[in-house]
């Protein structure tokens, strides 16, 4: 093939590189850029998801609210700008809990959570205080509250989450999430994208040749048309899963490793679940309910003995769709201790994960107990959370000059991609930081381990909000 100039080469078309693509292409008039990969956009992990976003996020401080916060106030400027077209909602996430000392928790994270600018606490001893709890509507975004209700009453837990176990002692509802159209927002962005110049070659990036010190050229295996080299002084790692080994090509050794992530769907025909509801967290451990027999013969296999020993707290589900919709969607990250360096697809297989996930989701919703002796038709995807040890993403410069990377979202890639990239655009161009960056761009920035303080720092983190 003829070769061919670029300003910009973005390695990827998940939406963390369409994002990037559309904030230098769309916001700063970078009209040469080209989008590089060898799937079609948006298909290999960023349509695997639960598609949800949230400004509720842990310390040890604030850079991922503030990060959140940016980046949902990039999505509703968007959506209104759309109509909508991408469905964000405000449903929220619930969190639930049956331990008093996880409720305990609960009220120090809400407390925390307001003070580093996730918006105001309101909590509910009483059924009679929760009658000021407002729940959230079926569709949009507009007029609902921020921060979060916490109800630490049973009876109010029933009388607003009736579809929840009845032994639950707190709930937390944190109110600027909920959840989008993944796929819709990234086509929104890329057809922008394109609009303003923005190429899209469909290959693979073999080799990123510097030359004087700093990146010249970016050689592409096309499927189509076989080798083609792109002269350009800047690459774009935006790689998801690969993104390692994208970064070995550019001269970095990117500290990411990659997690398996489910998810399982069916048709929840006996309306087990409410169809008005956010994202449903269980924080509690659990133990699978089994017959003594199913028990014994479990625990004799060591292959099986895991599906008789305490799983992790954190089991999630959300209705999927909206009016007549009976989808919900289930996510269970219990064999959590998994890495891979270099991702193999197809997933490897979890042939129990469908039962597994059901027969956990009863201890948060008692009514799915229905579904376990005879399970629905289950559709089962997923794809890897590619992350740093501390669960933050890597966004900025990388050592060669010239090269750059967003990666590292693990499962927060559609919610921290509008942010991210504009921060990302911002440095390439040389731009102002955008509004309230300041708070995050260092706590991003790749070369944040050469500090031996930060990496003892993140030996000893604590919570990373990885649900």
């Amino acid at each position: 093939m003829t070769p061919r100039n670029a300003e910009v080469v973005i390695v990827g078309a998940g939406i963390a590189g369409i994002a990037v693509a559309h904030a230098l292409a769309v916001t700063h008039g970078i009209r040469d850029v080209v989008l590089v990969d060898e799937r079609p956009p948006l298909t290999l992990t960023s349509d695997k998801s639960t598609e949800a976003y949230r400004n509720w996020w842990p310390g040890p401080d604030d850079a991922m609210v503030r990060c959140m916060n940016r980046s949902i106030d990039l999505l509703e400027s968007w959506a209104v700008a759309s109509g909508n077209r991408f469905l964000l909602n405000r449903r929220g996430y619930v969190y639930a809990t049956r331990s008093p000392e996880t409720a305990a928790r609960f009220l120090a994270d809400a407390e925390q959570a307001e003070a580093q600018g996730a918006g105001p606490l309101r909590t509910y001893r009483s059924v009679g205080e929760a009658s000021a709890y407002r729940p959230s509507a079926h569709t949009g975004f507009d007029d609902h509250p921020r921060g979060a209700d916490l109800f630490l009453d049973r009876a109010a837990i029933r009388a607003h989450f009736g579809f929840l176990a009845d032994d639950l002692v707190a709930v937390l509802h944190a109110r600027r999430c909920g959840w989008l159209s993944g796929q819709q927002l990234g086509m929104t962005l890329l057809e922008e994208a394109r609009h303003a110049g923005v190429a899209l070659v469909t290959g693979r990036v073999e080799a990123v040749e510097t030359a004087a010190g700093r990146v010249a050229q970016v050689h592409v295996m096309t499927l189509a048309d076989g080798p083609l080299t792109i002269a350009a002084p800047v690459c774009v790692n935006a790689a998801g899963p690969f993104a390692r080994q994208v970064g070995a090509l550019m001269g970095a050794s990117l500290p990411l490793f990659s997690e398996r992530h489910l998810k399982v769907s069916f048709e929840d025909v006996l309306g087990a679940v409410d169809r008005n509801t956010g994202l449903v967290i269980l924080d509690d451990p659990q133990t699978l309910a089994w017959s003594a027999e199913e028990r014994a013969l479990f625990a004799e296999d060591p292959t099986t003995r895991w599906l008789t020993e305490l799983l992790p707290a954190g089991i999630h589900l959300r209705p999927d769709g909206y009016h007549g919709s009976r989808t919900v969607l289930m996510l269970w990250d219990y064999h959590g201790d998994e890495r891979y360096e270099t991702p193999e697809f197809p997933l490897p297989p979890d042939d129990a994960y469908g039962e597994v996930v059901m027969r956990g989701m009863t201890a948060l919703v008692p009514a799915l107990g229905a579904y376990v002796d005879r399970l629905p038709p289950l559709w089962i995807d997923g794809g890897y959370y590619t992350k740093t040890a501390e669960n933050r993403p890597l966004v900025g410069a990388m050592p060669v000059p010239g090269s750059f990377v967003a990666a590292g979202f693990s499962g927060f890639g559609i919610m921290a991609a509008p942010a991210a990239a504009e921060l990302l655009a911002a440095q390439l161009v040389g731009a102002a930081l955008p509004p309230g960056a300041e708070a995050y761009a260092a706590a991003f920035a790749p070369n944040r381990y050469d500090d031996p303080a930060y990496r003892a720092r993140v030996a000893a983190w604590g919570a990373t909000g990885q649900l």
